[in-house]
């Protein structure tokens, strides 16, 4: 389990640093900067209890499976941005977006955590199962 959080929380931050990235492309910030937060890597890391609940999931559609972990994500991003923000350490702040509670979520990123969720439980099952994240005939 250990591998796999460390596994995803380099992929998470990846994910939001590619993000944020093009976000400053929208912005006609052409320096394309992406950023994150060392915050970050423990919450990203708490992606890899969705190998275990794929694995119990494994009959039901890839919708189901997408919501459960769409919104277990908003339950991590919701209790850990709480938390962060009763300290003021919190790395982000929805208040003034749409759709947001409590400035820790926006409601408007469901089909982004939906596929986030998606794309973990595709990694740590494909790497369950042999697979490897390092391209073929890459170093060990």
């Amino acid at each position: 389990m250990r591998k796999t959080f460390i596994q995803c929380g380099i992929l998470g931050w990846g994910m939001e640093i590619l993000w944020t990235g093009l976000d400053s492309f929208r912005r006609r910030d052409f320096k394309l900067t992406g950023h994150s937060s060392l915050w970050m890597f423990p919450i990203y890391g708490c992606a890899a209890f969705i190998g275990p609940v794929s694995r119990l999931l494994r009959k039901k559609n890839l919708l189901f499976r997408g919501n459960l972990y769409m919104l277990g994500i908003f339950l991590v991003e919701f209790f850990t941005g709480s938390l962060l923000k009763k300290k003021n350490w919190c790395p982000w702040d929805y208040g003034d977006a749409p759709l947001n509670i409590h400035g820790v979520i926006r409601l408007d990123y469901a089909p982004l955590w939906l596929l986030a969720g998606l794309f973990f439980e595709h990694v740590q099952n494909s790497t369950k199962k042999g697979g490897s994240l390092r391209p073929s005939g890459s170093a060990t």
